[in-house]
């Protein structure tokens, strides 16, 4: 038999959901530190016991972690379940890199699409500046001085869209793929650095991304993403081969010095 009384809702938990919320949005990412007790607590309007015992449940649920005198910060607990055997199993089974690329492709042309039917002003001034990062790092030519630079600002290209699509999945999925395959990346962009016509491919592919995303043609955005990861595979293929020939050619040599040394 019921009581009939209603339950009121401890502001601990409302306050554990607006910040649980701003994980799942991508607003807070995974290695963010909380803004101080103080600010946090005068933003949400709430008394900063309340906002402790909220980051106290967080913490219990293994979405944030206290360091001591330090701060909080955002775990990746949401990631952490996909990332942490996919990363060794690429490794050790280099086939299944294929796959995984194949079901980015299909992930992110959605995401593409979804970003430019749903993106907000504020989305596209981001990933207007992303794009802005890439491209200007990128138009520096295959430089090796900011490599690593330009491979930060490929992803988060990627990942500014990814997060306009308002769906939480997306955003999370794409971040996951993305900590699993940087690896692969960063070799096919050093592969690509070898060669002055793909390198251009790539920016106006970035460019076409953009520009669909941008001026809202869902169809373009979606090609568009689907043209990027085609020539992604193809250079894996070509990385895949180059590789191939170097340590063939290495063993020729290697047998051919064997054999022109003298016997003891």
């Amino acid at each position: 038999m019921t009581t009939g009384k209603i339950a009121v809702q401890r502001l601990s938990d409302t306050i554990a959901r607006e910040l649980e919320r701003r994980i799942l949005d991508g607003a807070l990412k995974p290695g963010d530190r909380l803004q101080p007790e103080r600010e946090l607590a005068a933003e949400l309007g709430v008394s900063r016991p309340s906002l402790r015992e909220a980051i106290q449940k967080l913490v219990s649920k293994g979405m944030l972690h206290s360091r001591q005198g330090g701060g909080t910060f955002v775990t990746n607990r949401l990631d952490a379940g996909f990332t942490d055997p996919w990363g060794e199993m690429l490794r050790q089974h280099p086939n299944l890199q294929a796959d995984l690329l194949e079901f980015r492709g299909m992930l992110e042309s959605e995401a593409a699409a979804l970003a430019a039917r749903r993106a907000t002003d504020a989305d596209l001034e981001r990933i207007g500046e992303a794009y802005a990062r890439v491209e200007a790092l990128f138009a520096e030519g295959p430089s090796a001085r900011v490599f690593e630079e330009q491979v930060k600002a490929d992803l988060a290209f990627h990942q500014a869209i990814a997060e306009a699509a308002h769906n939480v999945m997306f955003g999370h999925l794409t971040a996951s793929l993305f900590r699993v395959t940087h690896e692969h990346i960063d070799l096919n962009l050093r592969h690509l650095r070898r060669l002055e016509d793909d390198w251009q491919r790539l920016r106006e592919q970035h460019a076409a991304i953009w520009n669909a995303v941008r001026g809202r043609d869902v169809a373009a955005a979606r090609d568009a993403v689907r043209r990027h990861i085609a020539f992604v595979e193809e250079s894996m293929h070509a990385r895949a081969q180059h590789e191939e020939r170097e340590s063939r050619a290495q063993l020729i040599r290697k047998l051919s010095r064997s054999e022109t040394q003298p016997a003891e």
